[in-house]
């Protein structure tokens, strides 16, 4: 299953749940521009007085029935997405180089997310993306982010839960005017947030902190601090923010 869209969605949330749900071993591998098919499948190593395979996440996600998260699968070279190939069609195994094939358990699975349109980012070629289911993730909206939030945090108060994602979803908006970058998306940022105003940082340096200052240009992180003035008043404390007792 490939888990397609932007910044935000869950995606790679879904994948742990999933693995969790049936009780299956996970794997996160991350398929950044180094990430080589010695890293995925496995390479030699010096033990014992002799040479001995070691195996690669896919190989052991392989072997012991796993769910493996192929994170940022847009993002591989062409080596690594070869490995790939015969792991993901109906051969179902994996050929390593002088030792043996590595025959998929019946339980084996992959999940693969991608984001479109980042920096290093290439298009899927037509051979693997037909080997996946694709699901398009949906943004959540303001009410998601406001129980995701609740259920995060059981001590924040429903109003400034919701002044929060709403100020999430201003910034999406802008985001997606082209007013600002997707850095300043950042949904872990908020949630990050509000850990800090937790255990006692003021929301406005908080959030500026999480969120504003994830972008690095000085004229966009002043205008996410302008969407932030805007929305939160200045006597949003932490006795508003949070329930006592």
């Amino acid at each position: 299953m490939l888990l397609e869209g932007p910044k935000a969605t869950g995606k790679n949330v879904l994948a742990q749940n999933l693995a969790a749900a049936f009780g299956r071993p996970e794997w996160d591998v991350s398929l950044h521009v180094d990430a080589d098919a010695a890293s995925l499948i496995g390479a030699d190593t010096y033990a014992d007085g002799r040479v001995r395979f070691r195996p690669g996440p896919i190989a052991c996600c392989a072997a012991q029935g796993g769910l493996g998260v192929l994170d940022e699968v847009n993002m591989a070279r062409s080596e690594a997405l070869a490995v790939l190939h015969a792991t993901l069609d109906d051969r179902r195994i994996i050929d390593v180089p002088g030792y043996d094939l590595i025959r998929l358990d019946d339980a084996t699975r992959f999940v693969a997310t991608m984001n479109v349109g980042y920096e290093g980012t290439r298009e899927l070629n037509e051979a693997l993306a037909s080997r996946f289911v694709v699901v398009a993730m949906p943004e959540p909206d303001v009410d998601q982010i406001v129980r995701l939030l609740r259920d995060r945090f059981p001590r924040l108060a429903g109003p400034a839960a919701r002044q929060l994602a709403t100020l999430f979803d201003e910034i999406r908006m802008k985001c997606a005017a082209g007013e600002l970058s997707d850095r300043v998306l950042d949904l872990r940022g908020l949630i990050d947030a509000v850990a800090l105003m937790e255990v006692g940082l003021d929301a406005r340096r908080a959030l500026e902190a999480c969120v504003a200052n994830k972008a690095f240009d000085a004229y966009e992180r002043g205008l996410a601090r302008d969407v932030i003035d805007a929305r939160l008043p200045r006597s949003l404390g932490r006795g508003r923010l949070f329930e006592q007792g």
